[in-house]
């Protein structure tokens, strides 16, 4: 499959199952376009009617190109053929030890997010906050089923994970004590909205979580409609100063600014700008996935909008990057010579059997999306896994279970999406979240062509 495109000047082609991304000219973007629909003399033919007025264009510049493209071809890098999809189930299968938990330390929060998918903290249930010993068990119930993995993965979330601050620091703790018995390193990674980062906790962040994701939805108007306090004041000016402190006393170590746009927003482009302009160089911003009935919702009729912005954003980050005054964007950070292995693009994120979630009371669920959804729960930290059919049912969820994927030039740059958002679409794990993709075939195309602009500035 070959996915061709134009922008920034660039004629780009995207060879999919090979991964192989081209620079042509455009005498070779036409004979691309056409060489799989016609023959050669059908290629000249419309060929030399279309360059007509372009002298240096001949038959023999033509069929020059077409040996070209067969060479190219011959080598598996043009038109390659998909020799994934016989081997997807085996694929998947290799990815079925536990590696990570989000441990949802409280379900409660102290902010009042319009669009929060955790039902404002307690994720259709009742306000809960962890204890130590259920904590204890999370992290030995990771480390059981983690199998040869030496390093795990922890992110301590909510709610609000720092209205139990008290037992994320104990967990910390334990974490260490683990590795001194077992040899198993755990990563740790905080999602905070801010609200109580004080000196002792950024201290404590910066010393000892991996990754920090601080939850922030843009320019001040926009953050405060959609994530008042409790009593329904704007949290901007509480939390930025905060952020601010955080990021400047990291010292380099990984942190997240994450948003999420709505219907109310969707220049977010200017979101993501300022946070750069505050001095953040990691970000992220993701649409809301929600009830389309919600006045705040994404509908297909936002799309051209929202598309247009990731064009805006790649043009801008380019253009800032030039003046040195580049940033990272989650959704443009690709690598086109050291991605993820074959496995785990057919896979995906690992949600059920990877990464599960863990409650305040120690119940699993496959992922943070699907807690409190009884169909849904998986186990508890004390009795282990009890619904393997549930798992079964993840297990047997890859790229190629979903037909949508087939003719998709994304396909393996998103693994088939998120299971979540599908189920909450479409109430079907292998279905798809259709706005969603049209966001990620335009980002892609957008992170593909910016490494293309790297390279050739580079070259030149």
């Amino acid at each position: 499959m070959v996915h061709q495109y134009k922008k920034n000047g660039y004629n780009i082609i995207m060879d999919v199952n090979s991964g192989a991304v081209h620079v042509v000219d455009d005498l070779a973007y036409d004979v691309i376009a056409r060489y799989e629909t016609a023959d050669k003399q059908q290629i000249v033919t419309e060929l030399l009617k279309k360059y007509a007025d372009v002298p240096e264009i001949t038959e023999t510049e033509i069929l020059d190109s077409i040996a070209d493209v067969e060479e190219l071809k011959e080598g598996g890098d043009l038109f390659s053929e998909d020799t994934f999809r016989q081997h997807a189930g085996e694929l998947k299968k290799r990815l079925s030890t536990l590696k990570a938990i989000c441990l949802n330390v409280a379900h409660d929060c102290n902010l009042r997010c319009k669009y929060c998918f955790a039902d404002e903290g307690e994720y259709r249930g009742k306000r809960e906050i962890m204890s130590l010993e259920v904590g204890k068990k999370a992290f030995d119930f990771l480390v059981e089923n983690s199998g040869t993995r030496r390093n795990l993965e922890v992110d301590f979330f909510g709610g609000e994970p720092l209205m139990n601050f008290k037992v994320v620091k104990e967990l910390t703790e334990y974490a260490k004590e683990i590795k001194q018995k077992t040899g198993k390193n755990i990563r740790l990674t905080l999602t905070t909205n801010g609200m109580l980062l004080n000196d002792e906790v950024i201290e404590f962040a910066n010393r000892e979580m991996e990754n920090v994701v601080l939850s922030l939805d843009g320019r001040k108007e926009v953050n405060d409609k959609m994530r008042p306090t409790a009593n329904g004041k704007g949290s901007y000016e509480i939390i930025v100063p905060k952020f601010k402190k955080l990021v400047e006393s990291r010292n380099g170590k990984t942190y997240y600014i994450r948003g999420t746009f709505t219907n109310h927003n969707l220049d977010f482009a200017k979101d993501i700008l300022h946070y750069a302009d505050l001095g953040f160089k990691e970000l992220s911003i993701e649409p809301v996935v929600c009830d389309p009935s919600e006045e705040y919702a994404i509908h297909k009729g936002d799309l051209p909008t929202i598309l247009e912005q990731y064009d805006i954003l790649a043009d801008e980050m380019l253009k800032r990057e030039e003046e040195g005054k580049g940033f990272l964007f989650y959704h443009y950070m690709i690598d086109l010579k050291h991605g993820p292995c074959i496995a785990k693009l057919v896979s995906g994120c690992g949600v059920g059997l990877e990464y599960l979630a863990i409650t305040p009371n120690g119940d699993i669920y496959p992922c943070h999306q699907f807690v409190g959804e009884d169909e849904f729960r998986l186990g508890n930290v004390e009795t282990g896994i009890e619904r393997t059919d549930i798992q079964d049912k993840f297990r047997g969820s890859h790229l190629y279970e979903k037909e949508e994927c087939a003719n998709c030039f994304a396909k393996f740059y998103c693994s088939g999406g998120c299971a979540a958002n599908a189920y909450h679409a479409h109430g079907n794990i292998n279905g798809i979240y259709e706005i969603g993709c049209e966001m990620q075939r335009r980002r892609v195309e957008n992170a593909v062509m910016m490494e293309v602009h790297r390279a050739m500035r580079e070259a030149e």
